[in-house]
């Protein structure tokens, strides 16, 4: 009988015993293949949400703003965003001021953030802006419409169509006022964007800082989120002339959606490492057993010359074969577990509040997964690995047996 046909009739000797351990590793794999591709769905949506309504992929800014968001730093694009558009992979360059502000009204003031935009541009991309009718939206750059928060609206006591005074601080350390009126309100979900926002066109809000021609940030939005690297070391190539810019990812820019993102993943491994700790604990457990019950026919394969460095093989073969299974179940049950969370998802709505933030960007209830195949391969092998390691405690336990004390077991 061969080395492998000897180990598969091992293993299942003791045929509920096998079953249970096989199970245990498949639903494992499954689990841990299942929540990664979640994540990486929900993250990746949270990421396009957020780059699209905040910074871009890639941003550019004068040396410093992301320091301390100083209103002075700010720079002539120039010519900037043509060639920026140019790159292959970008869809859209945005230019875009920020000014803190003074919001009155006839029955309150707020203090606010002043984001001056192209509107079409903007529109196109920001995905609440794209929930406001045509005739909501800003017209023009230089035009005196503004689109506010809904619970700025609330707190000034306005209502689309009302006019307000906005003041801020001109370059030249006055105080400057533009009448402004309500054409469009949006709702972010986000408490403290939906109480401080104030978005006009660029031209207006350049002409009430006393900045003509000039922008905070210009952000960079790509076709598709994989091509960032490349599109990156291009853009740091286009603005590596003008020495007071830098071009950085949305991680530096946004770092609260991106340092949450770590940390929760981060807590998603831990989980993950220790259901991967408990299959070890149940394959050294399935194999010692295995081991133990069969000293007398361990004693026996020595005694007509088997080696203990064969029979050392041998568990750690009924341990690979073991693993082999389990990761061919744990893959099949993994990726029918990720098509029904990438076709359905998980719908959270009955779960959660109306909106939930995380990291700055509104948390959507319904849960997406996404493919990653390269990764659920990888932890079907680390598995397979783990299993064989978790084997070579039984495996030196078998090695360890004599003739004489395997003939003496009962």
């Amino acid at each position: 009988m061969s080395a492998l046909a000897y180990a598969w009739r091992s293993l299942w000797r003791n045929r509920r015993r096998t079953l249970i351990t096989l199970a245990a590793i498949a639903l494992s794999i499954m689990l841990v293949q299942a929540f990664h591709n979640l994540s990486v769905g929900v993250y990746a949506q949270m990421v396009d949400d957020g780059v699209r309504a905040g910074s871009g992929h890639l941003a550019v800014y004068r040396d410093g703003y992301l320091d301390g968001h100083e209103e002075a730093l700010s720079f002539a694009p120039g010519d900037l965003a043509a060639q920026v558009r140019a790159i292959p992979g970008v869809d859209r360059a945005l230019p875009r001021l920020y000014l803190p502000a003074l919001a009155q009204s006839s029955h309150d003031s707020r203090g606010i953030l002043l984001v001056g935009v192209e509107p079409a541009a903007e529109r196109a991309v920001n995905p609440f802006l794209k929930e406001l009718p045509a005739d909501a939206m800003l017209r023009d750059l230089d035009g005196r419409d503004a689109v506010i928060g809904r619970r700025l609206l609330d707190d000034l006591r306005l209502a689309v169509g009302r006019k307000l005074v906005v003041t801020a601080q001109h370059r030249d350390g006055t105080l400057h006022s533009e009448l402004l009126r309500v054409r469009g309100v949006v709702t972010t979900g986000i408490k403290d964007v939906d109480g401080s926002l104030l978005m006009v066109g660029i031209e207006r809000a350049a002409l009430l800082a006393g900045m003509p021609g000039e922008l905070h940030e210009l952000a960079i939005v790509l076709g598709r989120a994989t091509d960032e690297p490349r599109i990156h070391s291009a853009l740091a190539s286009v603005v590596a002339g003008r020495r007071e810019l830098q071009a950085v990812s949305w991680e530096e820019a946004m770092p609260n959606l991106a340092n949450a993102i770590k940390l929760d993943y981060a807590s998603q491994k831990f989980i993950f490492v220790i259901i991967l700790l408990i299959v070890t604990i149940g394959v050294v457990n399935t194999l010692l057993m295995s081991v133990m019950e069969r000293l007398r026919e361990f004693g026996v394969v020595l005694a007509l010359g088997s080696s203990p460095a064969r029979l050392r093989g041998l568990v750690l073969l009924e341990a690979l074969l073991l693993g082999l299974v389990a990761a061919v179940a744990g893959c099949m049950l993994g990726a029918l577990a990720t098509w029904y969370l990438v076709e359905v998802g998980i719908d959270l709505k009955d779960f959660l509040p109306e909106t939930l933030e995380f990291g700055g960007v509104v948390f959507d209830p319904v849960l997406r997964a996404a493919w990653d195949i390269a990764w659920m391969a990888r932890i079907a092998l680390y598995v397979v690995g783990l299993t064989l390691l978790a084997a070579l405690y039984p495996a030196i336990k078998a090695g360890r047996i004599t003739p004489v004390e395997a003939m003496r077991h009962h």
